[in-house]
């Protein structure tokens, strides 16, 4: 399939020329079209949106609707096709700009983009019911609302962001939670919702087993190496961090990912502890073919009552035993399968990476480990769980087409 590659970049609210689209017709249905509205950068960092959004924009028009940027120009459309075929759109306001305007700027917008780019009969998809504030006049053939983390609970979370949500649980066709813990939380909040935890590129991080180069900033540092991959917030236990790396200055602690929401000062500096920033997507299977133990040394705190990361799939299909602290599903769906081990206190927590750098030692042990973790794994592809949203997506569809024509009757 031919994908676009024109892209469209500060476009007026005005007139939004559908350039980014160009010849689009001759391979999709605008009356496919889906519209994704996300409190996270398309850029930041690949996880359940870009995965679940590409996979769409196999045979549909996807536009990918960030939070505005603020800066010095007039209010805006930025629009670019990223090279999955995802049309990437970032409203630019003015700085300065009260939340009032800049939501009724939005709405301009918006209405704007769907007016000129041809979009009609379209899937409205949220990431943040935020976007509920200027999206709530769109026509659309049904509304999904994936609730991939409890965002109220997040640090700096809008005030107004609970009555969003419950507005948006109140027209959406279709629910899907990132877990089993945060499903179990809203089950009672919607009639048509379901549990849909995170998928894993199994190929992609499968080849950590058997890559035989060192990225370069990783090279030198000594080993063994504990590794962490991911945003490094306020649901990082840093803490626990700290104790363990003072503890134990014979091992080394590797950890990849941006810093946000907290002040970077904050976090332990010790000489066995190195931070290496953001990594792309294609990289992270090199990094962690270097480690030893991969870590998730999650706090237990409002933030990560409800999480079930993504990471620990992705550990475990690089070959990496894992030491995560007691975040519910990954108790619920790992640990009673061996697959990882589970402490909180600092000296527990080192116990256990020890006794994951002790297996490694036993080879034959070690590798009927990793058929275990393969074949648990089996199940959870991305693919798998974005056919089976389809599905659904499709069933509230074929729903709501079916009350409007015995309506209209």
């Amino acid at each position: 399939m031919n994908r676009p590659t024109k892209s469209v970049s500060a476009v007026s609210s005005s007139k939004i020329l559908p350039i980014a689209f160009e010849h689009i017709e001759e391979t999709f249905d605008y009356g496919r079209d889906l519209v994704c509205f996300s409190h996270l950068r398309w850029d930041f960092v690949y996880q359940r949106p870009q995965h679940l959004m590409s996979r769409f924009a196999r045979d549909r028009r996807v536009f990918y609707v960030e939070e505005p940027l603020f800066g010095n120009h007039s209010p805006q459309l930025s629009m670019r096709v990223d090279s999955s075929g995802v049309c990437v759109v970032v409203p630019l306001l003015p700085n300065g700009m009260t939340s009032k305007p800049a939501i009724s700027e939005q709405r301009v917008l918006v209405d704007a983009m769907f007016t000129d780019c041809g979009i009609r009969d379209c899937i409205t998809w949220y990431y943040t019911p935020m976007a509920r504030a200027f999206t709530s006049q769109l026509k659309c053939r049904v509304i999904v609302y994936d609730c991939m983390d409890e965002l109220a609970a997040f640090k700096n979370a809008p005030k107004e962001l609970k009555w969003h949500e419950s507005e948006l649980l109140r027209a959406a066709d279709v629910v899907f939670t990132g877990g089993v813990s945060l499903y179990e939380a809203k089950k009672s909040r919607h009639h048509n919702i379901h549990a849909m935890p995170s998928g894993i590129d199994i190929d992609h991080f499968k080849t950590a087993r058997s890559i035989l180069y060192e990225p370069r900033d990783q090279r030198a540092i000594p080993r063994p190496r504990l590794g962490f991959a991911g945003v490094i917030d306020e649901r990082m236990n840093i803490d626990l961090l700290a104790a363990i790396s003072e503890a134990h200055p014979e091992w080394h602690f590797v950890v990849i990912g941006p810093v946000v929401k907290i002040d970077p000062a904050s976090l332990p500096q010790h000489p066995n502890i190195h931070y290496l920033g953001k990594k792309p997507y294609a990289e992270l299977p090199a990094y962690m073919s270097g480690w030893d133990v991969a870590l998730m040394p999650f706090a237990l705190n409002d933030a990560t009552r409800y999480i079930s990361p993504t990471k620990t799939p992705e550990y475990l299909a690089a070959g990496k035993p894992v030491v995560s602290t007691s975040i519910r599903d990954v108790v619920a769906t790992y640990e009673a399968k061996g697959l990882v081990r589970i402490a909180d206190a600092p000296e527990q927590f080192a116990a256990a990476i020890q006794a994951a750098l002790n297996d490694r030692n036993d080879a034959g042990r070690f590798q009927e480990w990793q058929a275990q973790a393969e074949a648990f794994l089996e199940n959870m592809t991305w693919d798998r769980a974005w056919m089976a949203m389809l599905n659904l997506v499709e069933q509230a569809v074929s729903t709501r087409d079916g009350n409007r024509r015995a309506n209209a009757g």
